[in-house]
């Protein structure tokens, strides 16, 4: 009798029962929302998220350059690269068509912290300033070992890889002049500055600004002190540019 009371009565043990495993229900699911959300998510058994093209572009770029790195320009295979990535080669092959092709993204990656194209509110500036601009690399450049060993890398294997010289110097020193050349020919068109050869004379900046390329292969000096004596060079040659090679206004 006592036991169907408290079966029957609305608020005996049944609704005790009910009221406290909702409780700790709501405890429980409280606890669980603190938990970080990838935590909190189950996932199920199906195929892992799929890269899109530019995130598997950016690690074999990260790949091959720290093959280059360890095993130098030789030794950066595609195999290499791959196994390095944790991709197949095939992969490889899908996203950049050849070595080469790889080979040329990984050097203008490095351009790009090298140089920049201006903003249109900085192509406004006067011609020496957008020079400045143009011809000051990132900060991390200069704590960057890659470029370097890349350097080395393309004079070493200059004979035996000819293409991958051409798409070195395609797209770091060529195009680098290219995109001096084209503020050198915004200034003459504004009446900036007279030079009548605008190619050679962009080679010329170019080289006036970064130095002596043996010296940095032969005798590397410290970050900051290379940052330093950088920042010192590139003002006195754009100085010495303009007051040379062109009539400044």
């Amino acid at each position: 009798m006592d036991a169907l009371r408290l079966i029957w009565k609305p608020n005996g043990f049944i609704i005790a029962f009910l009221q406290r495993a909702s409780e700790t229900l709501h405890l429980r699911t409280e606890r669980v929302n603190l938990l970080p959300k990838s935590l909190n998510t189950c996932r199920g058994p199906g195929r892992p998220r799929q890269l899109d093209t530019s995130e598997r572009e950016a690690i074999i770029i990260d790949a091959a350059e720290r093959v280059i790195l360890s095993h130098g320009l030789g030794g950066a295979s595609m195999a290499a690269i791959a196994q390095e990535a944790g991709m197949s080669k095939r992969t490889l092959y899908e996203v950049f068509e050849s070595r080469a092709a790889l080979f040329a993204t990984v050097v203008r990656r490095i351009r790009n912290k090298v140089t920049r194209t201006l903003t249109e509110n900085e192509l406004e500036l006067p011609l020496a300033e957008r020079l400045r601009l143009l011809l000051t690399p990132a900060r991390e450049k200069f704590t960057d070992l890659l470029p370097l060993a890349i350097l080395r890398a393309v004079i070493v294997e200059a004979d035996r890889q000819p293409d991958l010289v051409r798409e070195f110097l395609q797209e770091g020193p060529h195009a680098l002049h290219g995109m001096v050349r084209l503020e050198l020919d915004r200034a003459v068109a504004r009446g900036e500055v007279r030079i009548s050869d605008t190619e050679n004379a962009a080679r010329l900046m170019a080289d006036m600004a970064h130095g002596n390329a043996i010296e940095h292969l032969v005798s590397p000096e410290p970050a900051c002190e290379r940052q330093r004596a950088y920042d010192l060079r590139l003002d006195l040659a754009i100085r010495v540019f303009l007051g040379g090679i062109g009539e400044a206004d």
